[in-house]
Formats: C-alpha cells, sequence, structure tokens
C-alpha cells in the first residue's frame, strides 16, 4: 500500500463530518489519541448479547427456508399502513421460505434491555422450535417509531434490516415502501440478471485529512486486494476507482448510473448542522448526512430519487449520518467529559449539536431513502448512523496500519451473491470480536480497583479499541436483509 509523498501519516481520531454551510470539517485536524484514554465504560447489555457466539443454526446462511424471514411494525394505524405497503414482499417471502411470515408489533420506547427481554419472550420463546425461530428481520418505521437499540441489539446475531420512506415534512411516504417492493420482486424474478458486475470504489479527496485518510487506509487496500483476489478468479468483473472531479458528483454519479448488479464504497463527509444552526427541523431532515464532494457541491436526495444510481446493487457509504441520525450518540459521555476538561480548542463536544434536541425525533437521512426509493437504485445501503471516525478500517493498536479486511469481508460477501444481512454480519463479526476485549478491559480494571492492585490494562490500547467498539456499532442495514444481487452463474 502507497502512501502519498509529502503527507506525514497522521494518528489523530479523525471524523467525517462537515458544517452544511462552508462544509470545513466540525473537528478541523482531528482528536490526540490520549483524548480517548478514560474514556467511559460503555453499558453492558442483559443476557450477554454482545458477545462472540458459535452459531447453533443448522443450514446456509443465505437460505430461507432453514433461516427464516419476518417483518416487525410499530403498534397503532400507521404501522398497519407500513405492513399493508409491504404486502407483496411478505407474500414472496412466504413462499420462498415455505412457511407463514410472523409480523411482530412493537412499542416506540424500547431501551435497549427490552429489546433484550422482547427478543427473550418474544422473537425467541421457548415454546417455539428453534428452527421456527426468524433469523431475517426487515424492520418497518423511522427510529422514533421503532428506535434504533433495537436494530443494534438483534443485529448482534441476527440479519437485521430497516425500510423507511417519509417526506419532508416527516409525514409517511407509502409510495416509497410501493417502489422499494416493487424493485425487489423485478430483481428477484431474474429478468436483469447478469453474469459479472462491477465494483466502484470512490472518495471525495477534498484535501481533508479525515477523507485522506479513508482513501489510504481503505479505499487503496480495498483495490489492491481486489486486483490480487477477485480479479483472478473474476475476470469480466468490472473494478473501477471512480475519478475524483472537485466540480462535483457527476462522474461518480455516471458511473454509478451504468454498473452492472453493483457493489460500491464511498468515502466521504457527511452534512451537518451548518454553523449558524438549521433553518428548520425539515431542513435538517432533508439536508443531514448528505454527501460533501467539494466546496459548494454536495450529493442530496434530491439528485437521488430519480437518477439512475447502482441499479439492483449494494452500497457501503461511509460519512457521518450517512444511515441516520440517533437519538443519543455512543460517543456523548466521552465527548461531555472533554467538554469538562477543556483541553481541547476545537470544541469536540460540539458534534452533539447535531443530534435532534428535546422533543425533537431521530430519524433516517434521507438520501438512503431517495435511493433505495428509486426504481433504478440499490437493494440495500450501509451506513453509519452516528459519528463516523476513521476507526472501522484502522488498527486499534497501531493507528497508520489498515484494517480494511473488515470492509472488504462485507463487501465480498456481497459480490459473491450472499443476501445483504449476511453481508452486513461479516461487518458485525469484527464488532463483537472487540466489544467482548473493551468489556474484559473494564472488569480487569474494576477488578483491581476492588483489590487495590495496579490498573493491569494499558489506556492508550483500550481508548483506541473503544472507538472502534462504537464506531463500528453505529452501521445500519438499510434495506430487506433478504435481497441478494441478481447474479447468475456463467454457462458452462
Amino acid at each position: 500500500m502507497s502512501t502519498p509523498t509529502g503527507q506525514p501519516q497522521r494518528e489523530d481520531l479523525e471524523l467525517l463530518l462537515v458544517h452544511a454551510d462552508d462544509q470545513h470539517p466540525v473537528l478541523e485536524g482531528g482528536l490526540e489519541p490520549k483524548s480517548v484514554w478514560n474514556a467511559p465504560k460503555p453499558a453492558a447489555l442483559p443476557g450477554r448479547v454482545e458477545v462472540p457466539s458459535f452459531d447453533m443454526r443448522h443450514g446456509d446462511p443465505n437460505d430461507l427456508p432453514a433461516q427464516r424471514w419476518a417483518v416487525v411494525a410499530p403498534l397503532g394505524d400507521e404501522g398497519d399502513a407500513l405492513l399493508r405497503a409491504v404486502e407483496p414482499l411478505v407474500r414472496q417471502r412466504e413462499q420462498q421460505q415455505g412457511a407463514p411470515v410472523t409480523r411482530y408489533r412493537v412499542p416506540p420506547d424500547m431501551d435497549a434491555a427490552a429489546v433484550v427481554k422482547w427478543k427473550s419472550q418474544v422473537l425467541q420463546p421457548e415454546d417455539i422450535p428453534e428452527e421456527e425461530w426468524p433469523r431475517y428481520l426487515l424492520l418497518l418505521g423511522d427510529l422514533h417509531q421503532v428506535p434504533v437499540e433495537m436494530q443494534h441489539v438483534l443485529a448482534n446475531d441476527l440479519f437485521v434490516g430497516r425500510l423507511h420512506f417519509a417526506h419532508a415534512s416527516g409525514a409517511v411516504d407509502l409510495d416509497g415502501y410501493a417502489a422499494y417492493v416493487e424493485k425487489v420482486l423485478a430483481s428477484e424474478q431474474g429478468t436483469n440478471a447478469t453474469e459479472e458486475l462491477d465494483v466502484l470504489l470512490y472518495t471525495a479527496r477534498d484535501g481533508t485529512s479525515a477523507t485522506s485518510t479513508g482513501h489510504r487506509l481503505l479505499v487503496e487496500p480495498c483495490q489492491e486486494m481486489m486486483e490480487k483476489r477477485w480479479k483472478p478468479k473474476r475476470p469480466g468483473m468490472g473494478l473501477q476507482l471512480v475519478p475524483y472531479d472537485e466540480e462535483g458528483p457527476e462522474e461518480l454519479l455516471r458511473a454509478a448510473g451504468v454498473a452492472r448488479s453493483g457493489v460500491m464504497l464511498t468515502v466521504s463527509h457527511g452534512l451537518g448542522k451548518p454553523r449558524g444552526g438549521w433553518a428548520s427541523v425539515e431542513q435538517q431532515r432533508a439536508t443531514q448526512g448528505a454527501l460533501s464532494i467539494a466546496k459548494g457541491k454536495v450529493l442530496t436526495a434530491e439528485m437521488l430519487r430519480k437518477t439512475p444510481f447502482l441499479p439492483g446493487g449494494m452500497w457501503f457509504c461511509l460519512a457521518c449520518f450517512g444511515a441516520a441520525t440517533p437519538p443519543r450518540s455512543a460517543f456523548h459521555a466521552w465527548l461531555k467529559l472533554l467538554e469538562q476538561q477543556k483541553l481541547y480548542g476545537a470544541r469536540p463536544e460540539s458534534v452533539l449539536e447535531n443530534l435532534p434536541k428535546a422533543g425533537e425525533r431521530p430519524f433516517l437521512a434521507a438520501l438512503p431513502q431517495a435511493v433505495l426509493a428509486n426504481p433504478k437504485g440499490p437493494l440495500a445501503v450501509i451506513g453509519h448512523s452516528d459519528l463516523a471516525w476513521t476507526f472501522g478500517f484502522a488498527d486499534s493498536e497501531e493507528m497508520r496500519k489498515s484494517r480494511a479486511s473488515r470492509v472488504l469481508s462485507m463487501l465480498s460477501a456481497m459480490k459473491d451473491g450472499s443476501r445483504a444481512g449476511v453481508a452486513f454480519d461479516s461487518l458485525m463479526r469484527f464488532y463483537r470480536d472487540v466489544n467482548e476485549d473493551v468489556m474484559k478491559d473494564y472488569e480487569s480494571r474494576q477488578e483491581a480497583e476492588v483489590y487495590k492492585r495496579p490498573d493491569p490494562v494499558d489506556p492508550k490500547r483500550l481508548g483506541l479499541r473503544w472507538m472502534l467498539r462504537n464506531d463500528l456499532r453505529g452501521y445500519l442495514l438499510l434495506g430487506d436483509p433478504a435481497v441478494r444481487l441478481a447474479l447468475r452463474r456463467p454457462s458452462a
């Protein structure tokens, strides 16, 4: 992997977030690694649902009859309407798995502990055989209807995706649901199946340290490994590093518009709060998480509502709030601690101003909603529901080293025809591993304190893995977790 000449390799904590008005980084220059040395311990969930475990489920994880598919909708009239909107997809899944689809209903106020209890008592009760427990779950509704904690918790050992479409006012867009369902059904009919696919890699190379780090530690290593490992086995595969054009997103739009059942990785800043604040909640919902391409150039939801963009493909979009804006950040307590210490002039706690205020709703980003409702858009989008740092693909021991394999394993599963939920689980596997290590270190530290022994934990190592743990946990799969690329095997 090459390093651009004349550019020092940095170890700062880099954030992929810019102000929406001037597109300057919210954290110019990043934060020093020592800022996370005393990060607070994450809350542990009951039942040890966040630790690595061997999957005892029999059969191929891509096999719906073996794994089962179900849908989760909010309680109330709006939930009823969402279920009616996806009924054609439900019928399709029933035919594919040879068994009825269970329709679960949930309240909006579930925290992580309530989700764990719901999982054990409702989703996986003792009086139903394990082979009938659904492993694929499609959540319907925005984050104020089906909480984001449900998706985070259940994605530890299930294949979970979410669908929601809304108008600028926040009202449900049932036509968006219908358009997505129609697109999925058309894809699964196989009429547009291809023998090969295109893989697109793109970085908004705007000169900031965060995107430079993303290109060096993620995009370039992915390209190198794809050339060495993928191309020899699939010589017909198209692999393209999409040229960056500081004039705007036209090169990206052109490449994605003609991709064959494509897999795409993009790295950019996401738009956050303007320096003067959002003019309205509606503006924030429409704009936050859109992709900053260059000064004055943004890839917005409006651009992708009808323009062909990765038709029938899968998109891994790396940017702050690229998938959603949560009610609370996993980094909230740490950033407030930095605020109290007053050690950093960049006001790191200011990034929390992008979160909903009291009484405001969390929400899915408008851009993935638009592209998923687009008949000529992708079947699934994986993005971040929080602050996206450059940790997901950096070594937790030495930040200058790439760990692009975390993302590459997910992209590889996609291009091999795995369902979106199975591919996403390749990424979550790394989360489960690092989460277990982090929690063990906090336990060792607590035990040493109780028995008056020296702290056995290296604060730098723990702090960086704490960042990695929270960064990986923030990813969400948007779309049906059972979708897959429409690929057919070449003729013998």
